[in-house]
């Protein structure tokens, strides 16, 4: 199923996209789904980040590849930081770049969308937290993140968290091709079987250090082949089985 959010009539709304047609659901996707009669069509929705999230929880270098491309070993427990939510972007949105900032990279990755309240859960249960999947693209302020020397700045400004398009709520995350694509050519591939830490032992980790709410978001990492966007760009991130996210790039003003 999958599970989008969209705005009508000045509001928040979810909806179950059944092929090119968006069926609304009554309240909101963390309870019992109630799909109404309402219908919009798919290609003329504007687009919300598929939820709202009180934080988005990244997870650093859990592909190989993408560790030894930026010079470091890979850890034995997930490195992982934070973003506010209000850097959630949607699908067709428009990444801001920062004045301050002389880099600004993609990075594709497959982000957990979790479905309720979760503290100090095993790796056993960690699906009945999960509500689905969705397509991220970690943002980065690379200039920035190297010279802070820590991550915070470089990848939390305003639209530096693209979600969505939707949620999918059926897909084997860990057999999943990664792609991103800049300006149609294909940057980045790889597959989520490639990760260092899998998506149970992810959620685990994480929920005995904070708890994760209705909504957040945890980003599972990228694979190699990061690199710049300029102004004019356009940028999609591709999980298979899920959809293409496609935001492009604008100078802020």
């Amino acid at each position: 199923m999958r599970i989008v959010r969209f705005q009508a009539g000045g509001e928040a709304r979810y909806g179950v996209v059944e092929d090119d047609i968006v069926r609304e659901i009554a309240g909101d996707v963390f309870g019992r789904l109630r799909p109404t009669r309402k219908k919009h069509p798919l290609k003329r929705i504007r687009f919300l980040p598929p939820t709202a999230p009180t934080k988005i929880v990244g997870v650093g270098l859990n592909y190989r590849d993408h560790a030894a491309e930026m010079g470091f070993e890979p850890r034995d427990e997930p490195v992982i930081f934070l973003k506010p939510g209000t850097a959630a972007l949607p699908h067709r949105g428009k990444i801001l770049y920062p004045k301050v900032s002389n880099r600004l990279d993609y990075e594709a990755e497959m982000a957990i969308v979790i479905g309720r309240y979760a503290r100090d859960i095993s790796a056993k249960n960690a699906r009945r937290v999960i509500l689905g999947y969705t397509c991220f693209n970690d943002v980065t302020a690379r200039d920035l993140q190297r010279k802070d020397g820590q991550w915070t700045r470089g990848k939390s400004f305003d639209t530096f968290a693209p979600v969505g398009p939707w949620v999918e709520t059926k897909l084997d995350p860990h057999n999943a091709p990664v792609r991103a694509y800049l300006n149609g050519e294909l940057k980045q591939t790889s597959n989520t079987a490639n990760m260092i830490f899998d998506v149970p032992y992810m959620v685990s980790f994480i929920t005995t250090v904070m708890p994760l709410f209705p909504g957040d978001v945890i980003a599972t990492g990228t694979p190699a082949g990061v690199g710049p966007m300029k102004p004019g760009d356009t940028i999609e991130i591709e999980i298979e089985g899920i959809g293409r996210l496609q935001n492009t790039v604008v100078r802020k003003s």
